[in-house]
């Protein structure tokens, strides 16, 4: 019980470590592939020299961020700057200042007590104006009548200047323009004077508002859609020795040929598909603890290698390509699993293979290897027959043509020689899925000693060279073998357990017998039994069980699957010889502390599938109904009952998973095959010599 737990604990460990192995695996294969093979698709960045020709792999269209920020900030760009209307208060402040000056002018001039030299001075070093030498002598020479009319046109012309809007771009513009709104009646010399004393006071009065330029300029770039940037399959992004442009490498990430400038963020979603992914399939295979390949270490791995190898496959053939990921046997992977192991591994694998293969590229990568997949591992079904796996090749390739229909063709976008192209991919990806599960199958079975469909019907012939030495050196061992196979293949079929493996299993099971066969009493001529009295029973049980280990060595001898040992090694148990057994206790007057009980005790291990279980009920039900000949169905029912309580007892039944209804199906099973072959017969009479002339039809017929 310590060796099985230890070794329980070695394989839970095993598949934990395997897992975690896996993942990180995968989540490699998603951030470096094809980057660690393929230098040139490294990091590319605007302004570095193409290493060579980048061709779309297929239809794209995406949102360009490059073109769309650039459209954007033109029109940011655009928005001239947006100044607040004509302001009233700063009219009037400039009219205030002009009248200022000129009532300064006017008091200048009326000064009776200033000398003429002290009004120069004073008109010279007014604040707002500038005025020239001549400008002076001219305003002092006028008369009142004359500067109060002058005045007032200096009033009015500034008034009328302000009253429109004055940026401050166009303030030396307004001014050049003063001399022309100066009244006519007034002389040249007069009219520039005027000129002269309004220029100064000529100022913006519609001010730059930042906050409204900004505003509209804001409103502007938002109001720019996104900008699509599209690429036809096969179509040249960029030539060799080209320099990328910021597009261009926008195109190149977004379309999967150059490893993204957000690295990070990237791979964070990696990292996510890939733990939900890890969880799922730990899940599922916790939750369907019946599936045999989960503890078979070498197993186990063969899957993981076989996933990883395809999935590095997908992640290197679909960059840069344009029909080379439709062509890219991904089914095969499902089909190869569900030949070796099982639909539901087959199923499982197939999910999580086109989810990471498919991550990052086109969407519709998804759908055709997902739906490809599913439908070849499930037209391949068992596996039993060559024509199965030409059936699953047509419906990869039959979902591959749909798929393809659903989510390219009808785009419409393909003229009709890349709708060719893409049926005959589908086509051709059907025919490598087929031949790579076939002889996929066919060399891991016979590599690694795993007993696939097409190996156990082909060594399960009448004419195979172990099973003809069986025949020929223990015939009875042989008809007893044939016997417990009826029986174990009715009953796993009725439980759902793999029918054609315990057929084979059971037909190989005692396959040892045949190195021995006189030693055993089925072998025996009748009434020259040997029961092995003049033996001591340490001896004959040691004979009885090496039947387990050369049944081992004549499989490895004729290269049977490892499969098929187990049921060798399994269909005892840890049983013991219980008749040799219990001849030793007699001799030893009952003392079982004189008995070594492990010369007694088949090597096992104990049953550790159903299947190998249903065989050991079976060999023990068809060995008592053969020596006991029940003769109703409640007695063959008694008799199998009998039979399992006693291996229950013995506990050999812990590791197998089996249920009470199981073993209660497993118990109708039984009677209704038990049933046919130990039937009653009617006892005839007694044949009598045919008198002469009665025909021979007369005669009793058994």
């Amino acid at each position: 019980m310590t060796a099985e737990l230890h070794s329980s604990t070695r394989l839970n460990t095993f598949r934990i470590i395997l897992l975690v192995i896996v993942a990180a695996a995968s989540f490699s294969a998603l951030t470096l592939l094809p980057d660690a093979l393929r230098p040139d698709a490294s990091p590319l960045h605007a302004g570095d020299i193409s290493p060579r020709d980048y061709v779309a792999p297929n239809d794209a269209s995406f949102e360009s961020a490059v073109l769309t920020e650039r459209k954007r900030q033109a029109a940011y760009d655009s928005v001239p700057p947006v100044f607040t209307p004509p302001d009233p208060a700063i009219s009037r402040q400039q009219m205030g200042r002009l009248r200022d000056t000129l009532d300064s002018i006017t008091l200048t001039r009326a000064d009776n007590n200033a000398t003429t030299d002290q009004k120069r001075a004073c008109l010279a070093s007014l604040p707002d104006l500038e005025l020239s030498a001549e400008t002076i002598e001219m305003i002092l020479a006028l008369s009142d009548d004359r500067w109060s009319a002058l005045r007032e046109e200096s009033l009015t012309v500034l008034e009328r200047v302000l009253r429109g809007v004055i940026r401050d771009s166009d303030v030396e513009t307004v001014r050049r323009s003063v001399p022309s709104l100066v009244s006519f009646s007034l002389s040249e010399s007069q009219a520039a004077l005027v000129s002269e004393l309004v220029k100064p006071f000529v100022t913006a009065n519609s001010l730059h508002s930042p906050e409204l330029t900004e505003a509209a300029r804001v409103a502007a770039r938002d109001a720019v859609e996104p900008v699509m940037a599209s690429y036809k399959a096969g179509e040249t992004i960029v030539r060799a020795g080209g320099r990328l442009t910021e597009e261009q490498v926008e195109a190149l990430q977004a379309l999967g040929l150059i490893r993204s400038t957000s690295q990070p963020l990237d791979m964070l979603g990696k990292g996510a598909l890939t733990l939900v992914l890890a969880a799922f399939t730990a899940l599922y295979f916790y939750r369907r603890k019946r599936l045999g390949f989960l503890y078979e270490p070498r197993s186990l791995f063969v899957t993981a290698v076989l996933y990883l190898v395809f999935l590095a496959g997908a992640r290197l053939a679909i960059p840069d390509n344009v029909l080379l990921p439709y062509l890219y046997p991904l089914p095969a992977l499902g089909m190869l699993l569900g030949a070796l192991y099982g639909m539901e591994a087959g199923i499982v694998v197939s999910i999580v293979a086109s989810l990471l293969a498919a991550h990052g590229f086109s969407s519709d990568f998804l759908p055709y290897y997902l739906l490809t997949s599913l439908c070849g591992v499930l037209a391949l079904g068992p596996a039993r027959r060559f024509w199965y796996f030409i059936w699953a090749g047509a419906a990869v390739t039959g979902a591959g043509i749909l798929v393809l229909t659903a989510f390219r063709v009808s785009a419409g976008d393909l003229d009709w020689l890349g709708v060719a192209q893409l049926l005959l991919a589908a086509a051709g990806n059907g025919f490598l899925s087929a031949a790579f599960a076939l002889l996929g199958q066919y060399f891991i079975a016979q590599s690694l000693g795993l007993a696939t469909a097409l190996h156990l019907l082909e060594i399960s012939r009448p004419d195979h060279p172990l099973l003809q030495f069986f025949l020929r050196n223990a015939p009875g061992t042989y008809q007893h073998s044939l016997q417990v196979a009826n029986l174990a293949e009715q009953a796993a079929e009725a439980i759902g357990a793999d029918q054609l493996l315990s057929r084979v299993g059971a037909l190989f099971h005692d396959v040892g017998k045949a190195r021995n066969a006189g030693f055993f009493i089925e072998n025996q001529a009748p009434g020259h039994m040997d029961t092995h009295q003049d033996m001591e029973p340490e001896e004959v049980a040691a004979t009885i069980i090496r039947h387990v280990t050369d049944g081992v060595a004549l499989a490895r001898k004729y290269r049977l699957p490892r499969r098929i040992t187990d049921f060798m090694l399994e269909h005892h148990g840890t049983m013991l010889t219980r008749y040799q057994y219990n001849q030793a206790l007699q001799k030893a007057n009952g003392d079982a502390a004189q008995i070594d009980i492990e010369k007694f005790r088949y090597p096992g291990p104990r049953p550790r599938s159903r299947e190998t279980a249903i065989l050991m009920i079976a060999d023990g039900a068809e060995a008592r109904a053969r020596a006991q000949s029940p003769q109703t169905d409640d007695d063959m029912r008694a008799l199998v009952r009998d039979v399992i309580e006693y291996v229950q007892k013995e506990g050999q039944l812990d590791h197998t998973m089996l249920t009470l209804r199981d073993l209660n199906t497993i118990v109708e099973s039984f009677v209704a095959t038990l049933r046919g072959t130990y039937h009653p017969r009617i006892q005839y009479p007694a044949a009598e010599a045919p008198s002469a002339g009665e025909p021979l039809a007369t005669i009793p017929r058994k």
